[in-house]
């Protein structure tokens, strides 16, 4: 009764729930007009700008021919609805998140939850990378701590294990930057990959705000 109440509110003026996360800071759950978003301090974690900047991205991928996806930072989800919904991907998707806040708003919030198909890890995405085996058609990488990715996820190693885990063919996604700010160190991102025999293509301005980077492996 009472979150149908505040979904009624809602169309009438913003209700905001702050989350606090000791990685994150504090974290926005906004309800607007009968929606949710999920907020950092100055940046748009799910279901709002950053679901429709993502979903530019995998526009440019052949979603259809997916089985497996590993995404690399859950945020609220709203990545996982995209691709269910909007793409139409019934495969199974492993997310990896490091914070245990992030991992409970996006159940109780927003109703993503582990079930046959959706694997969900409270780990850290570097270790992960560097100790996981199995492979994906498409990994997704959106690593952001409020509007900055943190610099090892820049770092040759990280790239390197990343080329590891995409199958033949297979593709990233990864949010490079916010704010049209592409760090010096996503330069060597983008030359990793190609020594690792992937095809890229930068997308810029994405949303006005963001650097994209997408590749598919092994087609020199």
């Amino acid at each position: 009764m009472l979150k149908r109440l505040k979904k009624i509110l809602s169309f009438i003026w913003p209700q905001t729930t702050v989350v606090s996360s000791q990685i994150n800071g504090n974290l926005e759950i906004t309800s607007y007009n009968g929606k949710k978003v999920l907020n950092s301090l100055h940046a748009n974690y799910s279901f709002g700008s950053l679901q429709r900047i993502l979903e530019y991205g995998l526009s440019k991928i052949e979603i259809s021919r997916l089985q497996s996806v590993l995404l690399l930072g859950l945020g609220g989800g709203s990545v996982i609805e995209s691709l269910r919904q909007k793409f139409n991907f019934e495969g199974v998707i492993r997310a990896v998140e490091i914070d245990e806040k992030i991992i409970s708003i996006a159940k109780s919030a927003f109703n993503i939850a582990p079930a046959a198909n959706l694997i969900i890890e409270n780990a850290d995405a570097f270790e992960f990378v560097q100790n996981h085996q199995k492979q994906y058609d498409l990994i997704i990488i959106d690593l952001f701590i409020d509007n900055e990715v943190p610099r090892q996820f820049y770092s040759v190693q990280f790239c390197n294990n990343l080329s590891k885990l995409i199958t033949d063919g297979g593709y990233f996604l990864f949010n490079l930057g916010i704010d049209g700010v592409m760090p010096v160190e996503a330069k060597e991102v983008i030359t990793c990959f190609q020594a690792n025999y992937f095809k890229v293509e930068l997308l810029e301005h994405v949303g006005r705000t963001n650097t994209l980077l997408t590749g598919q492996k092994n087609l020199y």
